[in-house]
């Protein structure tokens, strides 16, 4: 068996958190299709309100970048995630009576507060690409292995309200890209020192916290919508 890559480790470390988040109230109700559209709506504003700030994660990182090809990469990611997850969560937001400008005003609930804070936290002290994709690739591996499971187990899902947003995450394209990234993320912890590799391990375990709280917070409708 050949040895496991850096990411390939974290990912491994990280599973027994990832489903824990599969298994989530919230995740459970969408599967089966009991889900309250409330709950929903709500999960659909606070993931636009989350997005915004991720995205500053790779201006962060940006702005630590040494060479092109790194921004170049950024501006990939960013344009993926722009591109591939705006199209399911516009569509929502019009089946929810709402825009995206119309929601930008709004607070991030605490966890989600918490979440952003840490991975920007993460990016802008840090000392580059490294930590960056460490507070990312939590969110973007892990949505890629729920929704893929999920869609395994409770197929049907497709033909509920929800079915889109899961087929997007389980899609071999969103898939595909995911491989890309970790590959980048492999590329920028090479050769960096014991210290600096343990800094890493620590971004990703608690971001991967973080989406865990994330999804026990979604199982709670937004009291302002």
């Amino acid at each position: 068996m050949s040895e496991q890559t850096f990411v390939q480790q974290l990912v491994q470390e990280s599973l027994p958190v990832w489903e824990k988040c599969l298994h989530s109230e919230f995740l459970t109700h969408l599967a089966d299709g009991t889900l309250d559209e409330a709950c929903f709506k709500g999960y659909i504003v606070e993931d636009s309100l989350y997005l915004r700030e991720y995205a500053k994660v790779f201006a962060w990182g940006m702005t630590k970048a040494k060479d092109m090809q790194t921004i170049r990469t950024y501006y990939s990611l960013l344009s993926f995630v722009n591109e591939s997850e705006d199209a399911a969560r516009l569509h929502y937001l019009k089946h929810f009576g709402l825009t995206d400008e119309g929601i930008q005003s709004l607070p991030l609930r605490p966890e989600n507060r918490a979440y952003v804070d840490s991975m920007i936290e993460a990016a802008k002290n840090g000392e580059g690409a490294a930590e960056c994709m460490m507070a990312c690739l939590p969110c973007m591996l892990s949505y890629g292995w729920i929704f893929q499971k999920l869609l395994e187990e409770k197929p049907s899902v497709q033909d509920t309200l929800y079915g889109a947003l899961v087929v997007d995450y389980a899609d071999k394209g969103y898939e595909a890209a995911c491989r890309d990234w970790a590959v980048f993320a492999e590329k920028v912890c090479e050769g960096l020192s014991d210290e600096r590799l343990a800094r890493c391990r620590e971004i990703f375990h608690a971001c991967s916290e973080h989406e865990l709280n994330f999804w026990a917070m979604a199982a709670f409708p937004r009291s302002d919508l």
